[in-house]
């Protein structure tokens, strides 16, 4: 019995999941249970044909993972046999007993979805609209049981692997590396997998069924026959993790609350501190009376790995400090964008260099010599990306400051340290001997066993989506009283979120409807945030950390970016549930080499898609109307607006704006003084991105690329200023003009948070990029467009807003540069 509760502790990991299985319970009318945090709900309407195609993507992907689940549990199966036939002979390599227990199920796992697996795939490789599969669901489902044995088995199956290994040198070889056979299609043949991980694959597995069965559903008419049966399956395998929830909820126990009452832990995560003016990346634990920030002490050769506790402090005596105390607080000194940029650029260039290797089959050791590589400067992003202050203080001491990188994660443990002191709490001060079996149970109890980086994901994770996702925030319902409302828009890149865009406030509503459209560039994104927000008005309630004021968080919600439900050509309508607030909104996703193609303007009597020597000489003026006028709005009345040129425009109002300009309507000035600003913003964006060529030139574009990496600076400087000498007049002209406005708009850093780096991230891309023929030569696959080609445009703009200001005259001027052509 003992031993079935502590098996029961090790399934913390599906615990990460914890709020899929609840949306899926509320989703059926099920009620959530109270502590477990915010779970969301995701509504969508189906039709027919689309549901069912859906359906294919679907299983198609799941078949797939299938695969390669069946692949692992066959490598495991594979000592098997030969362990148990030296059993029986005089120099055993294990006992009969420790195989039965190492190998628990695993061959009952392996028979059932192999049958599965041999009954879905001739349905999927033969679709048709009629076919019919919820049985094998349910009868899969139905088979869970045998999933209960294993997982009440798994902790004992652990730790015989571990002693055996450490007594016997032959079974610590063969589970150091399993074989593991790669998918029909894949070029690796095998990869080498401990006994350890395969292990838990098995526990991994019921979680990545459930969430299958939650997308069949959504994309399977209420009429259609495998609807009643999916349902079903999906109802058997919640009660499967629910119990397993309700199992583990008692047993999360360390001690006991000076109350009596069992302590629990209700969240951790990894969290950076400012702790002597230096960032240290801690795990920060929260339990049910007490928040512990934790550091993972470097495990000793055949030891458990540990947590050494560095603070705590009872929630009955943490209080969040107020704007003004935290204006008395020292400041956060943001670290610089062009060296977070280049710890970017080193890790696409590794990323790129770990697959090279893998397609050339090299070997392991340099994978792994690069792989290290990798998460050290990811470590280092992680560790100086954030900038958002979460302080909190201790009523009878110290005051700690931690930084994320977004709002969201602030609210989340803002939220989860209110709900628990809404109890009656009690301080207390922790024995020495108490702290140690506190820190001693985290390392056991912990949700989040990684730090969040990519190294540390399986070969078999998405690698994210690159490209453009373009988003509809429709409207918003279940507001208990009338206040004034928008919502943000976040997607993560690079471990860490990025806030996109923001609806306008629609003001004094309790049903706002905003019906706003944002393209928001994705760098191999994964999930979608929406916040939702009141406006705050007050002057005095400005956050001294960030120039900001404090706008109160109404409700956030995230959804994964599947690949397969984003990238198909319709918009996807879905529901998002926050607090008891729904957002409505929809998506679709363009890749990255499609927005590479440009196409022109069948009317060359507008402005957009034509060429900028057609528009100047139509206009008889050295830069075009619209890039001066846009240019003049924004200093006028955005140069201090935050993340100007970052932030997306509604789609619609930069639509409308695009329709004036190119009709050269009477009315654009005034237009122009009534628009918001980030729309005028993104019409300037969206102009240089639809000339038929970018502005610096197709013909340049590799001359460009060659130039910034030259090393020597006068060869540099000489290389650089000749290719702007090598521009068409009206290109270099409106380029020089472009040039000092961001150098103006950077002047206001402080303000507007827009430094010449994040400028230049915003504009590199648009101003330089690869022709169609140029990207197909030379690059191989989305990641690579954004590794190789993005980060040197970026650098390329970065130049010239780095350097002295150059004047038209003094370029044509032919001194000491080279004459040769380019």
């Amino acid at each position: 019995m003992e031993e079935e509760e502590e098996a029961i502790g090790f399934l913390d990991k599906v615990l990460e999941d914890e709020d899929v299985f609840l949306l899926e319970e509320c989703e059926l009318g099920t009620p959530t249970s109270p502590g477990s945090g915010s779970p969301f709900l995701v509504a969508v309407k189906v039709e027919a044909g689309k549901g069912l195609e859906m359906r294919k993507l679907v299983l198609s992907g799941f078949l797939a993972s299938e695969e390669i689940y069946i692949n692992q549990l066959e490598a495991l199966l594979l000592p098997m046999k030969p362990l148990k036939a030296t059993a029986t002979t005089s120099q055993p390599v294990l006992t009969i007993q420790q195989i039965e227990t190492i190998f628990y199920k695993i061959q009952d796992i392996y028979e059932i979805h192999k049958e599965f697996y041999d009954n879905l795939c001739p349905k999927v490789q033969q679709w048709d609209s009629q076919v019919t599969m919820g049985h094998l669901f349910q009868k899969l489902a139905s088979q869970l049981g045998v999933y209960k044995a294993f997982v009440d088995n798994y902790k004992v199956a652990l730790e015989t692997a571990e002693k055996c290994s450490q007594s016997n040198n032959q079974f610590q070889k063969i589970s150091e590396e399993l074989k593991v056979k790669g998918p029909k299609d894949s070029k690796d043949s095998h990869t080498s997998v401990t006994m350890e991980a395969l292990l838990y694959k098995p526990i991994d597995r019921v979680t990545r069924s459930t969430l299958v069965l939650h997308d069949l559903l959504k994309h399977t008419p209420v009429d259609h026959p495998d609807y009643p049966l999916l349902q079903d399956a999906l109802r058997i395998s919640q009660n499967f993790l629910s119990s397993i929830n309700e199992d583990i909820d008692p047993r999360r126990t360390a001690v006991t609350t000076p109350k009596g009452e069992t302590r629990q832990l209700v969240k951790d995560g990894f969290l950076v501190e400012v702790s002597e003016s230096s960032r240290k990346l801690r795990h920060v634990f929260l339990f049910t009376d007490v928040l512990l920030c934790a550091k993972l002490k470097k495990a000793s050769a055949g030891k458990h790995q540990q947590y050494d506790c560095k603070w705590y402090i009872p929630l009955a005596d943490l209080v969040f400090p107020s704007p003004e105390e935290s204006e008395a607080s020292p400041q956060v000194h943001p670290f610089p964008d062009h060296e977070l940029e280049d710890m970017k650029m080193k890790i696409s260039a590794l990323k790129s260099e770990i697959q090279k290797e893998k397609a050339n089959k090299g070997q392991s050791r340099a994978i792994e010599r690069l792989k290290k590589k990798m998460f050290e400067n990811e470590f280092l992003l992680l560790l100086n990306s954030p900038t958002i202050p979460f302080r909190i203080h201790n009523r009878n001491g110290k005051s700690y400051l931690f930084l994320l990188s977004s709002d969201y994660e602030r609210a989340e443990w803002r939220e989860a340290i209110q709900k628990l002191q809404k109890k009656d709490l009690q301080a207390f001060v922790l024995s020495s001997v108490e702290l140690q079996v506190l820190t001693g149970s985290c390392f056991k109890l912990r949700t989040v066993h990684n730090i969040p980086v990519t190294s540390n994901k399986d070969d078999d994770e998405s690698p994210g989506l690159y490209g453009f996702l373009h988003v509809i925030v429709h409207s918003a319902k279940g507001f208990k009283q009338s206040a004034n409302l928008y919502c943000t828009l976040e997607v993560d890149s690079f471990g860490y979120f990025v806030s996109k865009a923001k609806t306008r406030v629609f003001r004094d509503t309790m049903e706002p409807k905003w019906d706003e459209e944002f393209e928001i560039e994705l760098e191999g994104s994964q999930s979608l945030r929406i916040l939702c927000y009141e406006k705050c008005y007050d002057k005095t309630k400005v956050n001294k950390d960030n120039n900001e004021i404090v706008d109160k968080i109404m409700g956030k919600g995230q959804i994964q970016l599947d690949p397969q439900t984003v990238e198909t050509k319709n918009w996807h309508t879905d529901v998002i549930e926050m607090n008891g607030i729904k957002v409505e909104f929809s998506m679709k996703f363009t890749s990255r080499d499609m927005s590479l193609k440009r196409t022109p303007s069948k009317k060359q009597t507008g402005v957009f898609g034509v060429k900028i020597s057609v528009v100047t000489k139509r206009e008889r003026s050295k830069v075009p109307y619209i890039v001066r006028q846009c240019v003049e709005e924004v200093e006028k009345r955005g140069i201090e607006e935050v993340g100007i040129y970052r932030i997306s425009g509604v789609a619609t109002d930069i639509q409308a704006l695009k329709a004036v300009f190119d009709a050269n309507n009477k009315d654009i000035l005034l237009m122009l003084s009534d628009m918001d600003i980030n729309a005028i913003a993104g019409t300037l964006k969206l102009y240089f991105r639809e000339l038929p060529e970018p502005l610096l030139t197709d013909r340049l574009y590799p001359a460009f690329m060659e130039g910034i990496a030259l090393s020597d600076p006068a060869a540099k400087e000489n290389c650089m200023r000749h290719l702007l000498r090598s521009l068409p007049d009206p290109n270099l002209i409106t380029f020089l003009f472009l040039l000092e406005h961001l150098k103006r708009v950077a002047e206001k850093e402080p303000i507007n948070k827009m430094s010449l780096h994040n400028l230049a991230t915003v504009f590199g891309p648009t101003l330089l990029r690869p022709s169609e023929v140029e990207s197909k030569t030379h690059l191989t696959s989305a990641a690579d467009i954004w590794s190789q080609d993005v980060m040197a445009q970026v650098q390329v703009l970065l130049y010239y807003l780095q350097h002295p200001p150059i004047s038209f005259a003094e370029l044509k001027r032919n001194t000491l540069y080279f004459s040769t052509d380019v």
